[in-house]
C-alpha cells in the first residue's frame, strides 16, 4: 500500500511540475531564472548585477528595485531605474549582428526567424538581473577600464563612458563577465578582438570564481543540462583561443532544418565522400570546385553516403 501511494505521488509530480530543459525563448529563460536560479537572491549580499541592490519580485520575472539598499541614485531614467530587467552580459547585438537575419531586420527578425539566434538569446548563463536604467545605459557597449569620474548612479560603482561606448562594471562582477564572454564565444563560435581577450583574461585572473558564481552555474546547469566550463575549470581561455562551438553542434538539427542557406551551408567532396559545414569545418573552402557537391542538410548528405569531416569543430 505504501509503495502504491508513493508511486501515485511520483506520477502526480511528474504531470504537475514544469518540465525543465533549455528554454525555447528569451521570455521563458527569464521566468526560469526567476523560479530556478535567482529565487532567493533578491536580498542577497551580491544583489543586482551592476550595482548590488536588493529588489522585490514582481510578476513572473520582473522586480522592483530597493534603491536605498545600495545607495542608488537615478541618473536620468526614473521609470527604468525603479525596475529590475534581465541583462545579456554578451549583448544580443554581439551575438546577432554578423548573422544574415540581423542584416535583414535586426534583433526582432532574428528572434522570429533564426533558430540559432533564438537559442543564444535564451541562454541562461548569459542573463543576469540588473537595474533597468543601467541596463539601458550599457546598451551594446564594450567593457573596458575607465579613468575615475564622478559617480553617475550614487554609490553604484559601475561607470558608463557614452562618448567612448565603453562600460567599466564594479569589480565584484568583472570575473563573471569575463567567464561569460569566454563561454558565449566558445559555445557559439563567435570572434572576439585581441583587445577584449586580453582584458577578460586579466579580469579572470584578478577576480576568481566566487561561491555564488559556482552555485549559479550549478543551478543553471540543472535546467539547461550543461555548465559554463570556464566557471567549472573544464576549459581555459588563452590568446587566440580556438572555439569548440558545442552550442552549434548540440542544436545542429534544429539550426540546419530552418536556417537559410546563406547562414549555414554543407559542401561534400565527391572524391572523399566527406561533407563540410561552413564556419565549422576548416576544409569547407578547400574542396576543389570540380569535386563539390552542395547539400541542404546533414540528413541529405548522410543519406547520399557522405560522412562528416573529422576536423570539424564540434
Amino acid at each position: 500500500m505504501l509503495f502504491t501511494r508513493s508511486l501515485i505521488t511520483l506520477l502526480c509530480l511528474a504531470f504537475t511540475l514544469p518540465a525543465l530543459g533549455q528554454p525555447s525563448s528569451f521570455g521563458q529563460a527569464k521566468e526560469l531564472l526567476r523560479e530556478q536560479v535567482y529565487y532567493d537572491q533578491n536580498e542577497s549580499a551580491e544583489g543586482s548585477f551592476y550595482c548590488g541592490c536588493h529588489w522585490s519580485w514582481v510578476g513572473d520575472s520582473g522586480g522592483r528595485v530597493d534603491a536605498a539598499s545600495c545607495g542608488y541614485q537615478v541618473r536620468k531614467q526614473e521609470t527604468r531605474a525603479a525596475r529590475i530587467e534581465w541583462e545579456h552580459v554578451v549583448p544580443a547585438w554581439v551575438m546577432g549582428h554578423q548573422r544574415q537575419c540581423w542584416q535583414e531586420g535586426g534583433r526582432r527578425n532574428c528572434a522570429a526567424n533564426d533558430p540559432l539566434f533564438e537559442i543564444m538569446e535564451a541562454d541562461m548563463h548569459n542573463l543576469t538581473p540588473t537595474i533597468g536604467e543601467v541596463n539601458g545605459d550599457r546598451s551594446n557597449y564594450s567593457f573596458g577600464e575607465l579613468p575615475a569620474q564622478p559617480s553617475q548612479y550614487g554609490q553604484c560603482d559601475t561607470q558608463v563612458a557614452f562618448g567612448e561606448r565603453t562600460v567599466e562594471p564594479r569589480d565584484q562582477v568583472k570575473g563573471q563577465i569575463a567567464r561569460t564572454y569566454f563561454y558565449i564565444h566558445d559555445r557559439y563560435n563567435l570572434t572576439m578582438s585581441r583587445q577584449q581577450q586580453q582584458l577578460f583574461m586579466a579580469w579572470h585572473r584578478l577576480y576568481p570564481v566566487t561561491d555564488w558564481e559556482r552555485e549559479r552555474d550549478r543551478r543553471i546547469a540543472a535546467v539547461m543540462g550543461h555548465n559554463n566550463p570556464f566557471v567549472t575549470g573544464e576549459r581555459a581561455w588563452s590568446l587566440g583561443h580556438r572555439n569548440v562551438a558545442a552550442g552549434i553542434a548540440a542544436n545542429e538539427p534544429t539550426v540546419l532544418a530552418s536556417a537559410d542557406p546563406v547562414t549555414i551551408q554543407l559542401r561534400g567532396n565527391r572524391n572523399s565522400r566527406v561533407y563540410h559545414l561552413q564556419g565549422l569545418c576548416p576544409s569547407y573552402d578547400r574542396v576543389a570546385p570540380e569535386n563539390r557537391v552542395e547539400f541542404n542538410s546533414v540528413s541529405e548528405a548522410e543519406a547520399a553516403g557522405y560522412r562528416r569531416a573529422g576536423n570539424c569543430r564540434s
